[in-house]
């Protein structure tokens, strides 16, 4: 039996288009890494423009409630009722807050309660069981 083989041309051919296609491979891939490094150094310092941005509007905020500029006295009427409007609305929240984190407190005690007094009247219906056989 006479097995073919490959001249070693052939041979060459072959491991040459393997190498071309693996090379191929390679650059498209190293291609798409570069790429995406430079989508996130983009979206990085995209960020530091918005926190440098936020930082800036809260300094001048700041800048703007440590310096007020004298206002008409209606002016300053409106923002002294809007202040007063909002403490209050602040407390309401607070209180409605305590309000609630106390009826769950109590809620939960509750339900407590009805567990252990309902193991303790099944613990007591065994004790009976256990004196009448004993």
């Amino acid at each position: 039996m006479n097995i073919p083989t490959l001249s070693t041309e052939w041979f060459f051919i072959i491991v040459l288009i393997i190498v071309c296609v693996v090379i191929i491979v390679v650059v498209a891939l190293w291609r798409s890494v570069a790429k995406s490094k430079n989508e996130v150094s983009a979206l990085s310092k995209e960020i530091e423009l918005k926190k440098m941005s936020m930082v800036e509007k809260d300094i001048e905020s700041k800048r703007l409630m440590d310096n007020p500029i004298p206002l008409p006295k209606d002016q300053q009427e409106s923002l002294s009722a809007i202040r007063k409007s909002t403490t209050e609305v602040r407390s309401e929240v607070g209180f409605l807050h305590s309000e609630i984190n106390e009826r769950l407190a109590r809620l939960e005690a509750q339900t407590e309660q009805k567990k252990l007094e309902k193991m303790l009247k099944e613990i007591e219906e065994k004790e009976k069981k256990l004196e009448k056989t004993g």
